[in-house]
């Protein structure tokens, strides 16, 4: 319409009422001076209701949230001088409002720094010339619809043999599941005498956890996160659960969680022992990584390096 095209040739192509857009300019027209200056969301009120549907103004607002703060409940932040004000006036006013009215009046409690135990170390530029020295962590979404619900799945893949060596599928995924995965994982491939594992993994809530760091701390395990917005540094467990959802939550529709269970279950022993995989001469993951090992026995030989970032 800016162009110069009829308005009405215009609501046709994108399929929107006449009627509805007519109001949608009166209505912005009518819009007051504070929300056109703001330039955003929608006018402020200037009100709140009480239970018995009386309305309050701001202003009467902040004189008793001013009030409150000069008693024994200056000690409250926001939200709880909130649930005051309901107390004592029965006045409905939602954390977003009084969040906005404390900020108007400068009385917001100052935030509490948050203190990781465990601090986060960045991924390096890694060598990877044999099993067992990185892998990577992360967790897929699926949908169970016959359930209308999500399930997890939480893999875990040696970069240098591609080997799923650990995974977790359930309607939960908490640190606990992800230190179990991990755990059997290194009990199954790692011997004794050699070195963990490096783990890699993104910053999500199960990874960052006391229990997990703990767990890695104790263990002598390094653990790499990633920065946000990063997964390109966790490329191989990325592009599996890519392959994953293509081959099998795009096509199966799960009516139970059973059902999901059981597909994801033959799809990892499909994919560890007889999917051909291009880049490890087309063999499987399993094969590969026998193959590899008796290679080393025989001849003293190492598979060429794999440059990590």
């Amino acid at each position: 319409m800016k162009q110069g095209n009829p308005a009405v040739l215009v609501l046709r192509i994108i399929g929107l009422a006449e009627s509805t857009y007519y109001d949608r300019m009166k209505r912005m027209s009518q819009q007051p001076l504070q929300a056109a200056q703001s330039g955003r969301g929608r006018p402020v009120p200037g009100y709140s209701f009480t239970e018995s549907g009386e309305k309050i103004s701001d202003e009467q607002i902040q004189e008793w949230l001013l009030e409150l703060i000069s008693g024994e409940e200056h000690v409250y932040g926001y939200k709880l001088l909130a649930e005051c004000l309901w107390n004592q006036y029965r006045l409905k006013l939602n954390h977003k409002k009084s969040y906005r009215l404390c900020k108007e009046l400068d009385i917001l409690q100052p935030q509490r720094q948050k203190r990781f135990k465990h601090p986060r170390k960045l991924p390096e530029n890694r060598v990877i010339t044999g099993p067992n020295q990185l892998w990577q962590m992360d967790i897929k979404y699926g949908y169970v619809a016959g359930r209308d619900r999500h399930f997890f799945v939480l893999s875990i893949i040696d970069v240098f043999t591609r080997v799923i060596v650990g995974y977790y599928r359930g309607s939960s995924c908490e640190a606990k599941h992800a230190c179990q995965t991990l755990g059997r994982a290194i009990s199954s491939y790692c011997k004794a005498q050699d070195d963990s594992p490096v783990v890699r993994t993104d910053n999500g809530p199960q990874f960052v956890s006391h229990l997990f760091g703990d767990m890695c701390e104790n263990w002598e395990i390094t653990h790499e996160r990633i920065p946000p917005r990063t997964p390109d540094l966790n490329a191989f467990i990325e592009s599996f659960h890519s392959i994953l959802e293509r081959d099998v939550f795009n096509k199966e529709e799960f009516a139970t969680f059973e059902e999901a269970y059981a597909a994801v279950d033959r799809y990892m022993d499909f994919y560890n022992n007889r999917r051909m995989h291009t880049s490890l001469r087309r063999m499987p993951p399993v094969k590969f990584a026998e193959w590899v090992m008796r290679l080393n026995d025989r001849s003293n030989f190492f598979w060429p390096r794999k440059n990590v970032k």
